[in-house]
């Protein structure tokens, strides 16, 4: 039974991908502000787009923010907090002021698509949960009367404290206990195509339960399989484990049309002295795999080749959280804006694991500007390097050795290159959003010397490389799934 399970499964998520029907996952990440000495918000978005990421979900409606993010293509989830329930909850006239003011004089320079109305209710008193809904409607009316309505979504993010049960997989239920504001809310998602919004942490799973949870099956390194007693599906990583129990509840309640969104998850690098999985090195590990997965569209055994969207948490630290050290520690970046580890957004470089927190380089090795890269792009890069990124663009200068040829690619291969030293030598810190690339030809000319670091030895990742993939034209996929469809019954016969 269990391989028939496997088989169908696999035969599924082949025929998904040769229809086309799956669209590209999305990988942002949360941008919290709850600490202090952040850098400005333009700077913020400048460290962004030099990671070359493209989704990013904030916390309120913060007008500097907003404004940092216009014009630069981002997609950026903003949030209406609990506290404001009530006001937009028992007046339409306050959901219109506040579209008014906070949202429709950045919009659409600032490129927003999702509005979050209220966060883990289950969490919040039921009196709070109470407002959501209509909360939720009177945003969705101002945003209609706006034009708005299907442009920017309405939704609201959950813990994992929805569910009663999530394990099986298969057996995971809502709470009964939320069933008052939670049946009313999915019945909007669906009518609005808006999606159930999840925040899923898998790093509390083991911290809570180490005994019965493995670290590499949270981790997405499990080299055995967890088996769903009632189903017969094959979980390697809890990740997929907790959306399934999601994928459940929702069938349960007959919202089959209803996608899932991850709006949280991640992996701490700190903790408190009983937190001991709350390393650099796991939390490198996490995010790494976890990317991987998304963007290759994996989906989840229960709805294999299905998109996720996912947001990682956090970008910074965040030093004004209460509670256990780990609480303060899930950021990609320190406040000064340098990294807390590597972590390549587009999931397809190798990361170097760096176990004695020291950067690794690699000798006879340079970075410059492609040749492919577009102005723009290289002065937003150039701009950050000699700023953010603490380069001393010195020679660059007029009358200074590098300053001829004087052209933005010319000053950029310089800036990039002294950055990439100084900062390990590795493939992501050569990245600059896509516009820079290694060389092993030494770019040094006439007086104009780029620099160059001895060779330490480079910790290879763990984490296997995504596969390369391969696509169908329209005229050919039809053919090929004609031919599976009368191949089918043979997988069946076929013993793995």
């Amino acid at each position: 039974m269990i391989r028939g399970f496997r088989i169908i499964i696999f035969a599924t998520s082949l025929l998904l991908l040769i229809l086309g029907i799956c669209r590209a996952s999305k990988v942002g990440v949360c941008y919290g502000r709850n600490a202090d000495d952040l850098p400005t918000p333009d700077k913020v978005v400048q460290l962004i787009q030099l990671h070359n990421i493209k989704y990013v979900r904030i916390y309120d409606s913060n007008i500097q923010v907003l404004k940092a993010f216009a014009n630069t293509g981002i997609e950026l989830m903003i949030g209406i907090p609990n506290s404001d329930l009530l006001a937009f909850a028992q007046f339409q006239s306050n959901a219109n002021t506040w579209l008014k003011n906070s949202i429709l004089p950045y919009y659409p320079a600032t490129k927003i698509t999702y509005i979050t109305v209220g966060a883990e209710l289950t969490e919040a008193p039921n009196s709070t949960s109470a407002l959501v809904v209509p909360a939720m409607q009177n945003v969705l009316t101002a945003l209609r009367k706006a034009g708005l309505h299907k442009r920017i979504k309405v939704s609201s993010t959950h813990s994992l404290g929805v569910l009663s049960r999530s394990f099986p997989p298969s057996a995971g239920a809502f709470n009964s206990s939320h069933a008052f504001f939670l049946k009313p809310m999915l019945e909007f998602l669906a009518e609005n195509q808006s999606p159930f919004m999840i925040d899923l942490y898998p790093y509390y799973a083991y911290r809570d339960s180490s005994t019965n949870v493995s670290l590499d099956y949270a981790l997405f390194e499990a080299s055995s399989e967890v088996i769903d007693s009632n189903t017969g599906l094959l979980y390697t990583n809890m990740f997929d484990a907790q959306l399934d129990a999601i994928n459940y509840a929702l069938m349960g309640l007959n919202f089959k049309t209803v996608n899932i969104m991850v709006t949280e998850t991640g992996w701490p690098s700190k903790g408190s002295p009983k937190e001991t999985a709350a390393t650099p090195d796991n939390a490198q590990t996490y995010n790494t795999n976890l990317i991987r997965h998304v963007i290759n569209n994996t989906g989840t055994p229960a709805k294999p080749g299905v998109a996720i969207d996912t947001y990682v948490f956090s970008l910074f630290n965040e030093n004004r959280k209460p509670g256990l050290a780990s609480e303060r520690n899930w950021g990609l970046f320190f406040p000064d804006q340098t990294s807390v580890y590597n972590l390549d957004f587009t999931g397809k470089g190798v990361v170097d694991v760096n176990t004695d927190g020291n950067a690794t380089s690699s000798n006879g090795t340079w970075c410059i500007a492609s040749s492919s890269a577009s102005e723009a792009d290289l002065q937003n890069a150039l701009s950050w390097a000699c700023g953010s990124g603490n380069v001393d663009c010195s020679a660059i200068q007029p009358s200074q050795p590098c300053f001829e040829p004087d052209n933005i690619a010319s000053h950029a291969s310089y800036a990039f290159n002294s950055y990439y030293q100084q900062n390990g030598a590795t493939d992501i810190a050569c990245s600059f959003g896509g516009v820079g690339v290694r060389t092993n030809k030494n770019p040094s000319y006439d007086n104009c010397l780029y620099a160059t670091t001895g060779g330490k030895k480079a910790i290879a990742s763990n984490a296997t490389a995504s596969p390369t993939k391969s696509s169908s034209s329209p005229q050919t996929s039809s053919r090929w799934t004609q031919h599976l469809l009368i191949a089918f019954p043979l997988f069946l016969l076929v013993p793995f």
